[in-house]
């Protein structure tokens, strides 16, 4: 059912990419919530900024659940786009969109609708804000969304509305298309594999938890996939290595391991809160998944039980090498019901919409108590 007593809702969503996932999570992230939104029969426009790095990697030029038009200047983006965004129920604006502070500028003055923005990076954007080097989205343009979305949970969301004024600031965690992500049927080819983008912050924890496993453990076969490592690195002959793997061979990748590997930045481990997709993902596709740990962590999937924390080399050793088959399945098996039950393309666009009403209420008594002083 749609906002206000079923009606359809027209959205627009400016974003980094929708049409490449190469290099980032923004694109499975909004193609996710895209194809929710579509089920609960809301029409949506997607707008991206034709950037040179996308467009040789489009891997899903028209996601299905949108309209997507790219454009190549805020100039043009104003021009083919006003009408749409000044008569949209809602419109969202993603973190890292390119001249995001112009944009968002140009939004929070056209729309006659429910405006937000869309923190994908939400740990990254206050560290931006607060040493003022971010350049998509700045404090006083806070204040003027009507609503914020965080990829970050607990504290920070406090932090948003009491520190940097917005008015209302919710969690909005990634989701998975459960649809697309299911378990599969596949031989074994690894007994551990990571799938993420190359980052410095995330380099001691691969090395620790799956690289230097993958030395001690000669006969244990091992994966990594992902763009942007340094061709300096030195990977075990154990360890096989792709540049890219498109989201429609995800499922596959995921049940091609006996165990997958989830690493977190840095800044999402400190600020807590914060799931990365790929934690959605593979749990959507039944993989036992090892983690590193996190304040939050236990309320998204429940450690021992539905997902294994590794500390170091001799944890992620003990659970390769020592975890009964019966058990791996249980964990893996739990992994898949939590996610289906709480963390479903089909659930986020549920809190989408609740989040939307709640807001358009905020905002509509604000308005009449400011009109009767």
């Amino acid at each position: 059912m749609g906002i206000n007593g079923g009606r359809s809702m027209n959205i627009v969503i400016l974003g980094l990419s929708v049409t490449s996932s190469w290099g980032n999570g923004h694109a499975t992230t909004y193609r996710s919530l895209i194809r929710g939104l579509a089920a609960a029969r809301h029409n949506v426009l997607f707008l991206e900024r034709d950037a040179p790095w996308y467009e040789g990697n489009r891997d899903e030029p028209n996601p299905a659940g949108a309209r997507t038009v790219l454009y190549n200047s805020v100039e043009e983006l104003t021009r083919i786009a006003e009408a749409s965004v000044r008569n949209a129920d809602l419109v969202i604006v993603g973190s890292f969109v390119p001249e995001g502070i112009a944009v968002g500028r140009w939004v929070t003055s056209v729309a006659h609708g429910l405006t937000a923005f869309y923190d994908i990076d939400t740990p990254i954007t206050l560290t931006k804000l607060q040493d003022r080097s971010c350049d998509y989205i700045t404090s006083d343009l806070i204040r003027r969304y009507g609503l914020y979305l965080s990829f970050t949970g607990g504290p920070t969301l406090n932090t948003i509305e009491r520190r940097f004024g917005s008015p209302m600031a919710r969690v909005l965690y990634c989701s998975v298309d459960t649809g697309q992500y299911v378990p599969a049927d596949n031989q074994y080819r690894w007994d551990l594999g990571y799938l993420g983008t190359w980052s410095d912050d995330r380099q001691p924890s691969l090395e620790e938890l799956l690289t230097q496993p993958a030395r001690l453990w000669r006969g244990g076969r091992f994966a990594v996939f992902g763009p942007q490592y340094p061709e300096s690195i030195e990977w075990p002959s154990n360890v096989d290595r792709e540049i890219h793997i498109s989201p429609r061979q995800h499922p596959e990748f995921y049940g091609s391991q006996r165990f997958t590997l989830n690493i977190t930045r840095e800044a999402m481990k400190k600020a807590g809160y914060s799931p990365s997709v790929r934690l959605f993902e593979a749990g959507a596709c039944g993989v036992p998944i090892i983690s590193d740990s996190w304040e939050g962590l236990d309320t998204i999937l429940e450690p021992g039980r539905e997902i294994l924390l590794s500390r170091n080399t001799d944890d992620t050793l003990r659970y390769l090498r020592d975890f009964s088959e019966p058990a791996r399945l249980r964990i893996g098996a739990a992994a898949r019901k939590r996610i289906l039950a709480e963390h479903s393309h089909l659930w986020r666009a549920v809190q989408l919409q609740e989040y939307v009403i709640e807001a358009t209420m905020r905002l509509s008594q604000q308005h009449s108590v400011s009109t009767q002083k």
